[in-house]
């Protein structure tokens, strides 16, 4: 990933203002006030996963460390920003209450229960909905917990899709379950003695 001064070059803040419908007046914003954050819309350059810090982080290491990897991706007010294909916002959000893992399916309450507390508050942001972004350069009077982790650096970057996500969110989880698990000792191991 990126260092946490992560710059957006000149082809990833022509992608970023590209969701606006006034692109230039991004840009012109942007040549004033480079260190200023910007609300830009989502739904048609792309979409935004919003995560808790903690949950985003075990996203992002299930991501580049088994997957894909990332697109473009961001803090900013204490949440992580992942940017997604558009319609991942419409998408994510159905496939996980679908998901056996977030207590559906016909699984006893007691497995519904224990499956629900690991589920994190996501936000998703797609067609008519707007975020704020990091400035493209770090500094000016952005506080430093808004910041690019990964900048985006071309003009049409890779972005996750709906599946993609999901899968990292699973994996993200299982691993939380698996983690905290108490180890159990099976004592039919030991001898008489030992």
């Amino acid at each position: 990933m990126s260092d946490p001064a992560a710059y957006v070059t000149p082809a990833g803040a022509d992608w970023l203002a590209s969701s606006s419908a006034f692109p230039r007046s991004v840009h012109a914003l942007w040549a004033v006030r480079p260190g200023a954050p910007s609300t830009l819309p989502c739904g048609t350059a792309f979409d935004v996963v919003s995560a808790g810090p903690l949950f985003g982080r075990r996203m992002l290491d299930r991501l580049w460390t088994a997957g894909p990897g990332t697109g473009p991706v961001a803090l900013h007010g204490g949440r992580m920003l992942l940017f997604a294909e558009p319609g991942t916002a419409q998408r994510l959000p159905a496939l996980l209450r679908w998901h056996e893992w977030q207590g559906g399916g016909n699984r006893g309450d007691a497995a519904r229960d224990r499956s629900a507390e690991t589920i994190p508050p996501l936000l998703c942001y797609g067609l008519g909905d707007a975020v704020t972004v990091p400035p493209p350069v770090p500094g000016g009077n952005c506080p430093p917990t808004t910041r690019w982790l990964v900048a985006p650096d071309v003009r049409r970057p890779w972005l996750p899709d709906t599946e993609t996500l999901l899968w990292a969110c699973v994996r993200a989880v299982r691993g939380d379950r698996l983690r905290r698990r108490p180890r159990t000792i099976d004592f039919r191991s030991f001898r008489a003695g030992c």
